[in-house]
């Protein structure tokens, strides 16, 4: 049966508005992530990777940089996830959360487990090695080159209240309920 003119209209409408509300929702605009250590979908720098496990690097997280955050941005979170690695869940090697709104950019080595060289006021969470701090690429021997996802999120809250070391997941469920946009950034490492 065909739908009357201002039915289907009414419809495309509603398509289109709820397309575009996703759209700005995802990050999709102008909102952007660099960085003068990562080079997008190249193999990160050695100083960038782990040191244990018989990874040969020197664990200091990559300078970030973010610009186009939307309009009533009020915090930023950063994680480093692995997709690839075996774990059936991933893995999560940096996270850090409640980093103010007029922050853009983080220092190479900011994620000493100290978190010397963060804003004030920003909290890291735990790795999934149950510590603070960065912790670079160290994939299995023989495994295929992994990918490392650095992302920002803008949020809308000025702080997310979570417990210094919050797990990735406690951190993620309160970020997605809070997210105006992200932006992110891959690199890849294998041994």
């Amino acid at each position: 049966m065909p739908m009357s003119s201002s039915r289907s209209l009414s419809l495309a409408a509603a398509l289109l508005l709820a397309g575009g509300a996703a759209a700005g929702a995802q990050g999709t605009g102008h909102f952007t992530l660099t960085s003068p250590d990562i080079r997008p979908g190249a193999t990160l720098a050695l100083k960038n990777v782990a040191n244990v496990m018989g990874c040969p690097g020197q664990n200091v997280s990559p300078a970030l940089q973010w610009s186009g955050a939307p309009a009533g941005t009020k915090s930023f979170v950063v994680t480093t996830y692995d997709p690839d690695a075996p774990t059936g869940s991933g893995f999560w090697h940096w996270v850090v959360y409640n980093i103010p709104a007029n922050t853009t950019s983080l220092p190479a080595g900011a994620g000493d487990p100290k978190g010397h060289a963060l804003p004030a006021g920003a909290t890291q969470g735990n790795t999934d090695l149950a510590q603070p701090g960065y912790l670079g690429p160290c994939p299995p021997q023989g495994d295929k080159p992994h990918r490392y996802i650095f992302t920002v999120y803008a949020l809308k809250v000025p702080k997310l209240e979570l417990p210094a070391n919050a797990t990735a997941a406690y951190v993620g469920f309160n970020v997605h309920a809070n997210q105006l946009a992200k932006a992110t950034l891959t690199g890849k490492w294998g041994r």
